[in-house]
């Protein structure tokens, strides 16, 4: 069927402004706006509901460009509907502090929902929205009154498809039934090597049935039948649906169309010209006529759906004003008012005990306290619960109840944690999710994307170190913690007991701005003692554990389970002080008086004892200190074999001291 000439130059204004502003920046990808463009004309200007004049209104749809390299139609479309993205953003395409980055930022232009660079992560964050959905619906909505209730829009490619992320998450989506997800894969058989058949042949129809999706097959250039597609895909509601849009990449450059010289590079002038020619477009470059702003422009339309939404909410409210006083705080992403003086209670009944046990044990009972404080928590593990202890008592799985607290991911760990990072972004929810620190590896760039975004995720690893023991050297991490403590905007805890582990948790609750990772172990830690003002200091990353006896002449700065070695090394020796170190990068931040007053600069006999790679700790003890640690991988034995033979022992940090003082 042949789209209305009138429609198709509605969407031909994506097309222009993609090419025109690719060429203008000399860098970009022009043939994925250009293919994607009637696709991208139904959904938004028929479907998606949303307002540009309140990019955050709770109950909007959620959109995400998974194919994020293809962002100038994301730009195309947040400019022609009305969103605070002029023309002149558009025209700063890639450039130096400009709105419209060459992929979609988090943060930059109003609407981006997630930040999209890999491919596979955008599809992920969508099962993270939809996923978020359908709980905070579950858990809100009464049978009167629909509070939560929208759809989560990804538009992806064949990238996307390829990655292996995407088998991860959109299994699980089939598996937890998220009917409001429905996703639209540009078909275009063409990636920057060329045509994708010589490395892409899955019969993609029949993977996604497999997974438990609806399929449909449709015309990418035919709006008829997307508007069709679309309307059947959000009658579905058990499940989610896959639109397989067959398309042409760079629908309308006559030399370039179809091929892959259009995916990943500008059209060039000439190029340009002819195309103009072909579509029928007189206008120059960057210029939109107003009749053609008129067909777009949402912000009328925006309003009246979010009035609509806000006297459904207003009644809501006077029926159930618990429950709406409790939406609004959890959208708005303050913990309840008494939760940091609880919180505390807790810290303060934890070091009245002085228990010894693992962190990860140390962190399920915090969890036990804290749990029942904070209904947004939303958690979660790779299929090691058991082993992560991220389970408490009032923990329920989604899969069971859809109004639970808990997910069970699977072994998905990548999948895991960038669906955590959907969630988290949806707002009204707090997610952590859980694994061991080594396979860390396999979610390596979600937790990046966390950090990236400053997205308020709790990642929790344990199996911290070679404590783990008998399992070996795959599962042994050693560079992984100074891989973390690298990242921007990521705070790093290793706590060495109870009441460290507690304090981890409060601070990660609490920092708003990034996610936090919360290493634990495996093998119980002995409780150290503390006074308050030290309890005190914990939260400021570094602080003094043990002062010297008599005149200050070394410190031991440790982590984790290596503050009791540190401890047991003081009790031999004089003129020494501890410092715990639970989370560097918390204290860096700190005023230099009181990193001054840690860590004295004119002492140059510092020793740091870590189960991990020594070579972070250099910048704390400097060229003439001693780091006591890892600089191979592990063994398979038990623990306190594996500390022996690797030197990491009581002995080895009382020399260490002894050969510098």
């Amino acid at each position: 069927m042949t789209t209305p000439l009138n429609e198709r130059r509605v969407a031909n204004a994506i097309r222009v402004l993609a090419m025109d502003a690719v060429q203008q920046a000399n860098s970009g990808h022009p043939g994925a706006p250009m293919g994607m463009a009637d696709i991208a004309d139904v959904v938004w200007r028929e479907f998606l509901s949303h307002n540009p004049s309140n990019p955050q209104w709770a109950n909007r749809d959620r959109f995400v460009l998974s194919n994020g390299h293809g962002s100038m139609l994301h730009y195309a479309l947040l400019h022609l509907t009305g969103y605070d993205l002029s023309i002149e953003d558009i025209k700063q395409f890639r450039q130096l502090h400009s709105k419209t980055p060459g992929h979609p930022e988090y943060g930059y232009a109003p609407g981006i929902e997630t930040t999209t660079g890999p491919l596979g992560q955008g599809i992920a964050n969508a099962v993270g929205f939809a996923l978020a959905e359908k709980t905070l619906a579950a858990q809100f909505n009464k049978e009167d009154i629909q509070v939560v209730d929208h759809f989560t829009y990804c538009f992806l490619g064949d990238g996307c498809l390829m990655e292996g992320i995407s088998h991860e998450v959109c299994s699980l989506a089939g598996t937890l039934q998220l009917g409001k997800l429905i996703a639209y894969y540009d078909d275009n058989g063409i990636s920057i090597d060329g045509e994708v058949e010589g490395w892409f042949s899955d019969d993609t129809e029949q993977r996604f049935k497999a997974y438990g999706w609806q399929v449909l097959r449709v015309d990418g250039h035919d709006a008829d039948a997307i508007r069709k597609a679309t309307v059947e895909a959000k009658s579905e509601t058990a499940k989610p649906t896959l639109i397989i849009c067959k398309t042409v990449i760079g629908l309308g450059s006559p030399n370039k169309q179809g091929k892959e010289d259009c995916h990943g590079a500008p059209l060039g002038n000439d190029e340009i010209a002819l195309t103009r020619e072909a579509l029928g477009w007189t206008e120059e470059a960057f210029v939109i006529p107003e009749d053609v702003y008129g067909a777009w422009d949402a912000k009328a339309k925006g309003s009246e759906a979010e009035s609509a939404w806000n006297d459904v909410f207003v009644q809501y409210q006077a029926k159930y004003p618990t429950e709406a006083k409790e939406l609004l705080r959890r959208i708005s992403g303050e913990l309840p008012a008494d939760f940091a003086q609880k919180a505390a209670q807790f810290i303060a009944d934890t070091n009245a005990k002085g228990e010894t046990i693992a962190t990860r044990k140390a962190s399920q009972n915090t969890l036990q306290a804290f749990g029942p404080l904070l209904s947004e928590l939303l958690g979660g593990s790779a299929d090691l619960a058991g082993s992560n202890l991220t389970l408490w008592k009032g923990a329920e799985g989604v899969q069971d109840n859809p109004a639970g607290n808990y997910v069970h991911y699977g072994v998905r760990e990548f999948g895991m944690t960038a669906i955590a990072n959907g969630v988290a972004l949806h707002g009204g929810f707090i997610p952590y999710v859980a694994t061991f620190l080594m396979f860390m590896e396999y979610a390596r760039n979600a937790v990046r994307m966390s950090a990236l975004m400053k997205q308020r995720i709790i990642h929790v690893y344990t199996h911290d170190s070679i404590g783990l023991g008998e399992d070996g050297p795959t599962h042994q991490p050693i560079e992984q913690i100074a891989s973390l403590r690298g990242t921007p905007n990521l705070h790093t805890w290793r706590p060495a007991d109870t009441v460290e582990t507690a304090v981890a948790w409060l601070s990660a609750l609490q920092y708003k701005d990034g996610p936090t990772a919360l290493i634990l172990s495996r093998q119980n830690l002995p409780f150290q003692t503390r006074d308050q003002a030290q309890i005190d200091d914990i939260t400021k990353g570094g602080y003094v554990l043990a002062k010297e006896k008599g005149e200050l002449k070394a410190i031991i700065i440790a982590t984790g389970s290596e503050v009791d070695l540190a401890m047991q090394a003081y009790a031999e020796l004089d003129g020494v002080r501890v410092v715990s170190m639970p989370c560097a990068e918390l204290f860096m931040q700190q005023e230099a008086a009181y990193r001054e007053a840690v860590l004295p600069s004119n002492i140059r006999a510092r020793v740091a004892v870590e189960a991990a790679h020594v070579d972070y700790w250099w910048k704390f003890v400097g060229l003439d200190g001693k780091v006591i640690g890892m600089t191979t991988y592990g063994e398979s034995a038990p623990a306190k074999d594996l500390f022996n033979h690797f030197g990491i022992t009581k002995q080895a940090v009382v020399d260490a001291v002894n050969s510098l003082s």
